[in-house]
């Protein structure tokens, strides 16, 4: 993962469609990668700028997979996807088995956010396959971002004011108009949260129901208070090794082992690159490190590598730690779309950060804040209501997921937006779970479908989620020769 500019993405895929170029003409068929059945899309016709209607306009695209049943129910669901950056249509054929169930008598609708897909897309160059010397260098980065800043800028579209979720969310209702539904039913991963509350303030009356998983409330500082949670997420990783009993005795100086490769920091090394082969050399330094251990950290399943992996570094071996960090950016797929990242933690995030209370991670630093904050000193910047910012009490019912060991949206997050929403709102908290606890298991698929399937508000908020308490935290992964001579 490149750490500086993704919080957390699922999978993208590539979608191919046939779309109507005005959003008075109707649905057409089109097929989306990875998804058997032919689906339907369509845009809607929007001002980049509200407030000048009659100037210039960008096509917000969507996909609709149709409801199996002929009696459909009227409330469709809608996926808004994380980053931000991502695009929801990108990762439609990942996410649709979540929504199986649900789909028999319900449309899933999957609308690129402004910036995203083939909605104005704000892209940057994917630097993902450069060199590590090249990803090693935060000047060049800084360099690359401000040339895509400037092509960005080029474009009909290319005013990086009008990006913001206040404005995405007000084409995401016109795409409900579009579709002729009174309300619609929510569900927002990780930065989606955020889409999905602000346009539960701008639009409550067509919200029936939402589940927000990966709380990421408008009040959060993005730059700030992911130092503060990559660090209660690494200590708690260290606190698990110890009180497993396996893990303690093959990392028995673990901290220390980890206090000694941040130490040594910068230097010069050489490693095999983890997708070529071939051997690179660069200057090793304390923020290429924490980055490639802030990725695993989402997915406990690679989490349980790194114990292994950083006592290999603190000897010198650093391979195993890049492969594990470009394991998790190949599993990413396809990049954030970086213009749009950008454009909103620098209106929404990043002039908040002076004012923040999370105190930043000992190890974590404030690093990646300045790296923000260099970058929004030249990014425009959007206007963003004071409203945006303030969580109201929720009319309809709204079911808040966390996983407790997420290193980006802990619960702590979604404990104040909880309490902020109301009566109407109930938060879950998957102990042994990571970025996305939708995803994550499988049992959720069912709590899903049973919550927006319920005929009564009650019955909804009442749902059963027993389940995610009986996963497991993953036991720290263990080489096979070190498996081996362990059972001799």
């Amino acid at each position: 993962m490149k750490g500086h500019v993704a919080i957390a993405a699922l999978a993208a895929g590539a979608w191919a469609c046939a779309l109507p170029a005005r959003a008075d003409e109707p649905l057409a068929p089109c097929r989306i990668a990875g998804i058997r059945n032919e689906v339907l899309c369509g845009s809607v016709t929007r001002p980049l700028d509200p407030a000048a209607p009659g100037g210039k306009a960008i096509d917000v695209r969507y996909a609709v997979v149709p409801a199996m049943a002929r009696g459909k129910l009227p409330d469709p669901v809608f996926m808004l996807a994380g980053g931000p950056g991502q695009s929801a249509i990108g990762i439609a054929a990942q996410v649709m088995p979540l929504f199986t169930r649900l789909n028999n008598r319900r449309d899933i609708v999957f609308v690129d956010q402004r910036g995203t897909g083939r909605s104005a897309p704000l892209e940057c160059a994917d630097q993902r396959h450069q060199p590590l010397a090249d990803q090693a260098d935060p000047q060049l980065e800084l360099t690359q971002l401000a040339r895509c800043r400037e092509s960005l800028q080029r474009l009909p579209y290319g005013d990086l004011r009008f990006f913001t979720t206040t404005i995405a969310m007000q084409d995401l209702d016109a795409v409900r108009r579009a579709l002729g539904a009174e309300r619609i039913d929510l569900v927002g991963g990780s930065y989606g949260t955020r889409a999905a509350l602000e346009y539960q303030r701008q639009f409550p009356q067509h919200v029936r129901r939402s589940v927000i998983d990966g709380v990421a409330p408008p009040d959060m500082v993005l730059p700030a208070s992911f130092s503060t949670d990559g660090q209660a997420a690494f200590d708690a990783l260290v606190a698990a090794c110890d009180a497993e009993p396996a893990c303690r005795q093959a990392h028995p100086e673990l901290r220390a082992n980890w206090r000694a490769l941040l130490a040594s920091l910068p230097k010069p090394v050489t490693i095999a690159h983890p997708l070529t082969g071939q051997p690179e050399s660069f200057t090793l330094t304390r923020d290429i490190v924490l980055g490639a251990v802030r990725g695993p950290l989402y997915l406990p399943a690679a989490a349980s590598a790194l114990p292994q992996a950083i006592d290999e570094a603190a000897h010198g071996r650093y391979e195993p730690l890049a492969g594990l960090n470009s394991l998790f950016s190949v599993r990413k797929g396809a990049a954030l779309a970086r213009g749009m990242h950008f454009s909103v933690v620098c209106a929404e995030d990043v002039p908040r950060l002076a004012q923040a209370a999370d105190p930043p991670g000992p190890d974590f630093g404030t690093d990646y804040a300045r790296l923000y904050e260099r970058v929004c000193a030249d990014w425009p910047r959007g206007a963003v209501p004071e409203a945006f910012y303030r969580v109201a009490p929720s009319a309809s019912p709204v079911l808040l997921l966390s996983g407790a060991i997420d290193p980006v949206t802990p619960p702590r997050h979604a404990e104040r937006v909880a309490k902020a929403l109301g009566a109407n709102a109930r938060h879950v908290v998957a102990p042994n779970t990571g970025h996305g606890v939708l995803g994550s298991l499988g049992c959720m698929r069912d709590v899903l479908f049973r919550f927006i399937d319920a005929a009564d508000d009650k019955d909804a908020l009442a749902v059963d989620t027993r389940c995610v308490n009986a996963v497991p935290r993953p036991p720290a992964h263990r080489p096979p020769e070190l498996a081996r001579e362990a059972a001799r």
